[in-house]
């Protein structure tokens, strides 16, 4: 793995809260995890570096990701094995008062194809840290989940807060693909 660009795959929040079921439910995320797992074999197949993030909520009004329950727990399908990097953290940012960047320094990662949940969320600012931090950001658009918002007087649909989140990603902080786009492309 020494030398040029090494990729670093970051899944994002991928628990059981966010599943049929959970707590808080997201709008597609069953599609988006089966390619989370597309994504997730690539980079073991290949080898390359991987790490697994994991949302514990300590906010005493926390509804959902409780520490020591079932929905807390990361997805049995995307589930991390002995030598893939697990961090737990207590923000929307993966890099706030967490090792991510040291451990992704210590595999030597310059890009990360980050996926996961929510897209206007966790993704959104785990990508956007990613870039303030000098790193190349590949976001996997649907291997992302999210949910419907209430806003003012209305609701906005979880497509159309996927969409603009990921708009504004493209924007300057990340190259926004699909799998199948991203699966062309050797790691």
């Amino acid at each position: 793995m020494q030398g040029a660009n090494v990729k670093g795959l970051i899944l994002v929040d991928i628990q059981n809260d966010y599943f049929p079921g959970g707590n808080w439910e997201l709008v597609g995320v069953e599609q988006a995890v089966k390619n989370a797992q597309k994504l997730l074999q690539k980079f073991r197949e290949e080898g390359s570096p991987i790490f697994h993030i994991q949302h514990i909520s300590v906010e005493p009004e926390a509804t959902f990701f409780l520490p020591n329950t079932k929905g807390a727990e990361t997805h049995e399908s995307v589930a991390s094995q002995p030598n893939e990097t697990v961090i737990v953290k207590h923000f929307p940012n993966s890099f706030r008062e967490t090792s991510l960047l040291d451990n992704l320094k210590d595999s030597e990662v310059e890009e990360v194809v980050i996926c996961g949940a929510m897209s206007h969320m966790c993704i959104d600012a785990t990508t956007r840290a990613a870039f303030d931090f000098g790193l190349q950001c590949i976001v996997i658009e649907d291997a992302c989940a999210t949910r419907d918002l209430e806003y003012k007087d209305g609701t906005v649909k979880a497509a159309e807060v996927h969409a603009a989140f990921m708009g504004a990603l493209a924007e300057g902080y990340a190259e926004v693909t699909s799998i199948n786009d991203f699966d062309r492309v050797p790691l």
